[in-house]
């Protein structure tokens, strides 16, 4: 069904079908995401050639993407949760956008 190269482990199919609600919560708003950044990338930086075309179809595609992902959600009587806060993200966070130009903020 999906094309993968490699089997997927049966003891994680077991642990994910258990936690189905939460692994398509946290993918639809990883999806969220990525739209969210090519939108904020094209706010901060239409002025740079060429950005408003290269990354609207890549946040077309991420929110089709979110709304596959809530639609299985809702095929399946699941709802959308709450997004998690990933501590993990929020450290990374910290170490960035401290300074710098917007060129150089870009890059990262």
């Amino acid at each position: 069904m999906l094309g993968l190269k490699l089997p997927t482990d049966p003891r994680w199919v077991n642990i994910a079908e258990k936690q189905l609600e939460e692994i398509l919560t946290d993918h639809a708003y990883c999806e969220q995401k990525a739209a969210t950044n090519g939108i904020t990338l094209i706010v901060k930086y239409a002025d740079k050639e060429g950005i408003v075309e290269e990354i609207t179809p890549l946040v077309a595609e991420e929110w089709g993407h979110f709304r596959k992902v809530v639609k299985e959600l809702d095929k399946r009587g699941l709802k959308l949760g709450v997004q998690r806060k990933d501590e993990y993200v929020a450290q990374l966070l910290k170490q960035i956008y401290k300074g710098g130009s917007r060129e150089l903020h870009l890059v990262e």
